[in-house]
């Protein structure tokens, strides 16, 4: 073979070669991605002491002014769920939801700021794949702190209140409800972070978005007209609010089921994860 014979010949084709990348080395890379940041790890230890402290604080002021309640409403104080509403805290659930919702924004739109997804779908053209196993590592991730926070949460407030004997066991009507809605949540926030991170690729309006889906738009639905009640009903924090309500809370004027909260739940969780990996999949780098 001559000098230009071989420098004209085709490159070999090396794709039969080469091992393709199987589906827990996708797991393990994305593990080793999440983790690779120290700020991934201040996060959701800042998270952690926030959510916590929220929920301890609160019953911790229970228990200062316990003796400032007249009877009535010290021996009403368990009876109305009370306790519960301590255990875990609208303001504190507002702070998980947006903290996990930006990590799981910025764990895709990290990649795209700094060329790192094109690094990573030139290595593995299955995009699918891709958004696959960064979703599953980000839910178990999120799932596993989620329950930790949520349970930690229940445990330090219910050890405030039991020096006011007013403290309630996972036993308790509604207890084991509310923490596994409040653990769930953690998961819930984060797909729909990564969704909306992947469809809008922008850090900040990334973060912004999720203010506005999660956080903002729960507070603009009213539930005092029916159309707005069923929308406001469609949104993972509304869902939320159901399933920590306690049973003997007042009527509403739409009511809606403990059921129909978990659907909610179980919806954005599918519904984030197949609009992250058609957003990734269909758009140009």
């Amino acid at each position: 073979m001559t000098t230009a014979q071989a420098m004209t010949a085709p490159p070999a084709r090396m794709t039969d070669d080469e091992p393709r990348a199987r589906f827990r080395d996708l797991l393990a890379a994305e593990w080793l991605k999440t983790w690779s940041l120290r700020s991934t790890s201040w996060m959701y230890a800042i998270t952690a002491l926030a959510v916590i402290g929220f929920n301890a604080g609160t019953a911790y002021d229970h228990y200062k002014y316990w003796y400032q309640y007249d009877d009535r409403g010290r021996e009403s104080f368990v009876a109305n769920g009370s306790p519960l509403m301590d255990a875990f805290t609208g303001n504190a659930a507002m702070v998980l939801v947006l903290a996990v919702a930006a990590i799981g924004a910025v764990s895709i739109t990290g990649e795209y700021g700094t060329g790192l997804i094109r690094t990573t779908f030139t290595a593995v053209p299955a995009r699918r794949s891709v958004m696959a196993a960064k979703a599953l590592v980000l839910t178990a991730v999120t799932t596993l702190f989620g329950a930790l926070v949520a349970l930690a949460s229940f445990v330090s407030t219910q050890a405030i209140l039991s020096g006011r004997d007013a403290s309630v066991t996972l036993g308790h009507p509604g207890a084991l409800r509310l923490v596994v809605a409040s653990a769930l949540l953690a998961p819930v926030a984060a797909l729909a972070g990564l969704a909306i991170g992947a469809v809008i690729r922008h850090t900040g309006g990334a973060v912004i978005g999720c203010v506005v889906v999660l956080l903002l738009l729960p507070m603009v639905l009213s539930d005092r007209r029916h159309l707005t009640a069923v929308l406001q009903h469609t949104l993972p924090f509304s869902a939320w609010e159901r399933l920590s309500a306690s049973d003997l809370h007042a009527p509403v004027l739409y009511p809606w089921t403990v059921s129909g909260a978990w659907t909610v739940y179980v919806a954005w969780a599918l519904l984030a994860g197949v609009v992250a990996t058609v957003a990734v999949h269909r758009r140009d780098q």
